[in-house]
């Protein structure tokens, strides 16, 4: 479980479709599974959040943002964090400049986390339950090319996730 918890921290669509395959090989249990994959997620939310909290708190970083707006950029994100943090999860490319932002405008940990564990169990949920799916009939009929199919479902979730947030900031 621990190594799922740290996979999440590198890539969490591919350790999440991972995770699903080694339930389906009866490594981990599906309960198990999921747990670990919400825990490193939130925990990894977080950390984004408190790395935005503690560069609010060094002076170059301050000066950065330091415009007249600064406040009412703080007062928007604050009273629509719940929403704005439970879109994001759905919206490839934004969570990282988005959750650091909410940690560098304290806009309200306990929100946040409500947000991103709420948007965590719906797309973590669906992408597992897609993955063991899909998982299982790579296992069950590719026989000794299993593995080569497994690779190219994790780098086709990769790559579209990455094409999603390019034509998301083409549309900008």
């Amino acid at each position: 479980m621990l190594i799922v918890i740290l996979a999440t921290f590198i890539l969490e669509d591919a350790a999440t479709v991972l995770t699903a395959i080694q339930v389906k090989l009866h490594a981990l249990g599906p309960f198990e599974a999921l747990i670990a994959l919400y825990v490193g997620i939130v925990l990894g939310d977080v950390g984004l959040y408190g790395m935005g909290y503690l560069a609010a708190r060094w002076a170059p970083a301050r000066r950065w943002v330091n415009t007249p707006e600064r406040d009412m950029q703080r007062q928007w994100l604050t009273e629509k964090l719940f929403k704005v943090v439970f879109i994001s999860r759905f919206i490839p490319g934004t969570r990282l400049p988005l959750y650091t932002a909410c940690g560098f405008f304290n806009a309200g940990l306990r929100t946040f986390t409500l947000a991103t564990l709420a948007a965590t169990l719906i797309w973590t949920s669906a992408l597992f339950a897609l993955s063991l799916r899909i998982g299982g009939f790579l296992l069950a009929h590719l026989g000794a090319w299993r593995w080569a199919g497994i690779l190219g479902f994790v780098l086709v979730i990769i790559i579209m996730g990455r094409i999603a947030a390019r034509m998301q900031k083409q549309g900008k």
